[in-house]
Order: C-alpha cells, then sequence, then structure tokens
C-alpha cells in the first residue's frame, strides 16, 4: 500500500526555505507511514497462516497480532489524503489544465502498474490468473476521479469529500445479483467482491468510492499550506482532535458508520480491541474518522521539526514508488528463497513462528531498503530533466 507523490514545484511561488518546510512535513510523514506500511506487507507475505478478517475478531485474534494490523490501517488512508493535498500544491505552479492532465495521465500509470508490476510481485504469476485491484489501482482511480472535481469550486470539492465520507455507509445495504453488469460495477465502486473477467478473477480489494471522498478532503485542506507555519500546525491539530472525539462518540453510541461493536465479558484488553476492530474494505466512516484523525495530528508535529529522524522519513517519503516496488520484490525473493531452504512449514505456505518473529523481519528491512530509496530521491532531485522519474 503506498500514496504516489505528486511532484512539488512550489519553488515558484513561496521563498525556498518556507517550501522546503512545507513540504518536508507531507514527505515526512508520507515516509513514516511508509515504513508502517512495510510491517504489514511483512504480515501479509510471511505470516498468511494467521487468518485475519475485515474487521478483525477481537475475539479470538491475537493482540500482538491485532494491534500491528491496526497500526497498519493508518496507511491507505494517510497516502490517498496526501495524494489529494500534493494535487493542490501541484496545481499552485501549474494550470488547471495541465494539473488535470497530470492526474489523468498518472492515475492511468498506477491502474497499469497495478495490473502488471504489482500483481506479478504478489502473485508470481504473469498474467496472472487473479488480479486483486489494491491501493494503487484505487489512488490511480482517485486521481482519475480528481482530474474531474477540481475544475469545481473547491468548497464544492469538499462538500463532495464529506458527503461521500460521511454517508457511503447508508449504500451498504445495496446488493445487485453476482450475474449482472451491476454486480461488477458496484464491486469496483463500493462492495468488496470477486468475479470473472475473461478468464481472469478479478478481486476488488479497495472499491473505489470512498476513497475518492479522501482524495477529495485531501486536496480540500491544500490552502492551509499557503498559511504561516504555527496557523498551519494549529489547523490540523485542531482537525484530528476533531475527528478522533467524532470516532469516539460515534463508536460509543453504536448507532453509524461501522459494524457495532460489544465488549469482551472479563476482559478489558480485548472489549479495546472490539472498540478499535473497524471495516477497511471498503473504509468505513469509522475507520477513516480515526485514521485520518492520527495523519492530521502527524502533520501537525512534523510541521517545522527538524533533525536526523525527520529528515530520514521525508527522503523516504520523496520517492514512493521506488520504495513500493522494490520492497515487494524485496519480500518476494525472501519468501522464495525461505521456501527453496526450508519448505513449507505451515500447511501449504512457509511462515514465521511468532509475531515477534514478524516484528525483527520487519526491523531488520528499514535500513536496507532506506538505502537504495535514498539513492533514487537523489537522483530524482538531480535529473530533473528526466521528466518520468516524477512518476515514482
Amino acid at each position: 500500500m503506498t500514496s504516489l507523490a505528486l511532484p512539488h514545484d512550489v519553488s515558484r511561488t513561496v521563498t525556498p526555505p518556507a517550501a522546503a518546510a512545507r513540504l518536508a512535513s507531507i514527505d515526512a510523514v508520507r515516509g513514516l507511514v511508509m515504513i508502517i506500511m512495510l510491517l504489514d506487507h511483512v504480515r501479509d507475505t510471511f505470516c498468511t497462516h494467521w487468518a485475519v478478517g475485515d474487521p478483525m475478531d477481537a475475539r479470538i485474534v491475537a493482540p500482538a497480532l491485532f494491534f500491528s494490523r491496526t497500526l497498519a490501517s493508518l496507511c491507505a488512508p494517510t497516502f490517498v489524503a496526501l495524494t489529494g493535498l500534493s494535487a493542490w500544491l501541484y496545481g499552485q505552479t501549474h494550470s488547471r489544465a495541465e494539473t488535470s492532465r497530470f492526474l489523468l495521465t498518472r492515475g492511468l500509470f498506477l491502474m497499469l502498474l497495478e495490473v502488471t508490476l504489482v500483481s506479478f510481485a504478489w502473485s508470481a504469476q504473469f498474467p496472472p490468473h487473479t488480479l486483486w485491484l489494491q491501493v494503487i489501482w484505487a489512488i490511480g482511480m482517485c486521481m482519475i476521479a480528481l482530474a474531474g472535481l477540481i475544475h469545481l469550486p473547491r468548497v464544492a470539492v469538499a462538500a463532495i469529500g464529506v458527503a461521500i465520507v460521511a454517508g457511503h455507509n447508508l449504500l451498504d445495504p445495496i446488493a445487485f445479483p453476482t450475474d449482472s453488469t451491476g454486480f461488477k460495477l458496484w464491486a469496483l465502486l463500493h462492495h468488496r467482491a470477486a468475479f470473472d473477467w475473461m478468464g481472469i478473477t478479478i478481486k476488488t480489494t479497495y472499491p473505489i468510492l470512498p476513497w475518492i471522498g479522501v482524495i477529495a478532503l485531501g486536496y480540500s485542506v491544500g490552502p492551509w499550506f499557503r498559511r504561516a507555519g504555527e496557523e498551519r500546525q494549529r489547523r490540523f491539530a485542531a482537525l484530528g482532535v476533531g475527528l478522533l472525539l467524532a470516532f469516539v462518540l460515534l463508536r460509543t453510541i453504536n448507532a453509524y458508520g461501522d459494524t457495532a461493536w460489544t465488549p469482551v465479558q472479563g476482559d478489558h484488553l480485548r472489549s479495546v480491541m472490539s472498540f478499535l476492530a473497524l471495516t477497511k474494505y471498503p473504509p468505513s466512516l469509522l475507520f477513516l474518522l480515526l485514521t485520518l484523525g492520527v495523519a492530521a495530528l502527524l502533520l501537525a508535529f512534523f510541521e517545522g521539526r527538524g533533525g536526523p529522524i525527520t529528515r530520514a522519513l521525508s527522503v523516504m517519503g520523496g520517492a514512493p514508488m521506488a520504495f513500493y516496488l522494490l520492497h515487494l520484490y524485496v519480500l518476494r525473493g525472501m519468501y522464495l528463497a525461505a521456501v527453496a531452504i526450508w519448505g513449507t512449514n505451515q500447511g501449504q505456505v512457509f511462515g514465521l513462528p511468532s509475531v515477534g518473529a514478524m516484528w525483527l523481519m520487519y526491523a531488520a528491512l528499514i535500513v536496507p531498503l532506506y538505502i537504495p530509496t535514498r539513492w533514487f530521491a537523489d537522483l530524482k532531485r538531480r535529473r530533473r530533466d528526466l521528466r518520468w522519474l516524477r512518476y515514482f
């Protein structure tokens, strides 16, 4: 799962120090959630023998696995919202037509990437027998939708974003016969499902409708970056707190926004887990309130913040697609090597023995993946004449 940042060419509208500061905060948040994403993909590669539902069943999932997975839930909403924000920044130095054209071509590129290089990394088959339309596909579709939305007034874009995010759960009861065209379209838009198309099984892991709302909201807060850093920080902090309070209120009253939760008698930890067990596919209103609230607080936290950790995270956030493709193929290679050496020790798959082993593998991968990502980020900055680099 990753966001694919648009190029940040803002030097013509603000002074270089201000541009660098505001972009560093965005890239630092993006870099942080990319590193968190790595943890979930280690789980998805080496821990498939541990069943994890959507939402997770707090009564049976091991707490360490539950909170590892819950932490990773932050990634996709943050990536998509930052893609919308980056689109607004791109539009400050390009015409609306140029921005729309770039969003359209970038979106098509991402969709093609999903069904080729990304699908191959997950399945090791080409052409794959099954296509999972995951986050790269969803971001591509969202960028295409935003290419049209940016021609509306910003207040209209914001209103559409709020309406989709807040109201899409009202559409949950809608269903179509599985053999109908409506079923396929609805699976792409709102209902996670699988269907056959030209001999290939299509699985819509990321139905796109709610994600269009998220990218629209990310675009809508873009003008906050015209303001001074301290005011921008206050706004993101207030937004984050407000979203989290709305999450707690709606989750407590159990009225709307996700599957109802129930306390686990005699187990306070699992009761908390039940409270936090949210639906990601597609993302429920409560899932987005929680994750986007945390994302807003992270933007406030990194505003104006320096230091080696922030700089390292900013480097990671400056080459998101390079990191995404690199880590997928590294994990695939490691998995195939493990099977070749030790065989399938968990039924038909190779699996790690514990959540602790999963975290150790994750921690051991961060620096080796950071080094080539830093090299590629530096290449992007040095070779602005190579226009194709901006797609990575």
